[in-house]
């Protein structure tokens, strides 16, 4: 009986790995909404991101400061409202009613001057802080953020960036298991995929197609919720003069602003078409 060697014909475990983590992949690619048909990787379901993503966002109100400057709480709502409204429309038009049960929105003013962000986490979950009000100026300098941060929870960018770290810092372990082993690690993974600025030391940068993603539809979204799109060449221009020696937890996830308004000059068009103002 001949005697196999180390060197053998049998796959090695690294190959086995390997092939595992392929087929792994390659069940886990969904379609991303309302886009040319991107197949992007989410290891996650739905119901766990849902789940994870209320109890994040429940944790970083009950630490952060609410405004209560009654005036501009409105203001963030009604823009948030509008887009909301303009998102659900969207996503019946393009056939994915089955999306809507996933989002129960919330719109919240966090009062930190000294931040400029805006963030979305799954389920309509959105947080505007005081420190962003000042450059967007009106509600339509708002709704060109919001629409943003909105397209990409529509997207689901946050659900790509979250497996892709799941891959890179715990093995492509699942979500549940994820924060069963490492709680701070998951949570920390989690907060930069969504560009929670203020409680993380360093955020997620956005590839270039979930920016392009994003600005795409942010314009649609805005457009149809009675906002000129437009403005938004403006406002970027705007958020590039407000950075100083270190740029704006907003820009630290996105391109530089010279490139951002190129790619919006390039969309305007198609957004300009659901404008009705």
């Amino acid at each position: 009986m001949r005697k196999l060697s180390s060197k053998g014909s049998f796959p090695t475990i690294r190959v086995v790995a390997g092939l595992c983590l392929c087929m792994l992949m390659l069940v886990a690619c969904s379609t991303v909404p309302i886009t040319t048909g991107r197949q992007s990787l989410n290891l996650v379901s739905d119901s766990e991101l849902l789940t994870i993503s209320l109890q994040q966002y429940q944790d970083v109100l009950h630490k952060a400061k609410l405004s209560q400057d009654q005036q501009k709480v409105q203001v963030v709502r009604n823009v948030g409202i509008r887009i909301a409204r303009a998102t659900e429309d969207l996503l019946r038009q393009r056939g994915l009613e089955s999306e809507l049960r996933n989002y129960k929105w919330e719109f919240n003013l966090i009062q930190d001057d000294k931040t400029v962000n805006a963030w979305c986490m799954p389920g309509g979950k959105v947080a505007v802080y005081t420190g962003l009000l000042p450059i967007a100026q009106n509600e339509t300098g708002l709704a060109v953020v919001m629409g943003h941060e909105i397209a990409h929870a529509v997207a689901k960018h946050g659900n790509e960036r979250v497996s892709q770290g799941l891959l890179q810092q715990l093995g492509g372990a699942a979500l549940s298991v994820a924060l069963s082993t490492s709680p701070a690690t998951t949570s920390n993974l989690f907060l930069q995929a969504y560009g929670v600025g203020t409680n993380v030391a360093f955020l997620l940068p956005y590839s270039r197609t979930q920016e392009s993603e994003g600005d795409r539809i942010g314009l649609i979204l805005m457009a149809k919720a009675g906002y000129d799109p437009r403005q938004a060449v403006p406002f970027w221009t705007r958020m590039a003069k407000s950075s100083s020696s270190r740029p704006p937890e907003l820009l630290s996830t996105h391109p530089a602003p010279e490139t951002r308004i190129r790619q919006i000059e390039a969309l305007l068009p198609e957004a300009m078409s659901y404008y009705k103002g």
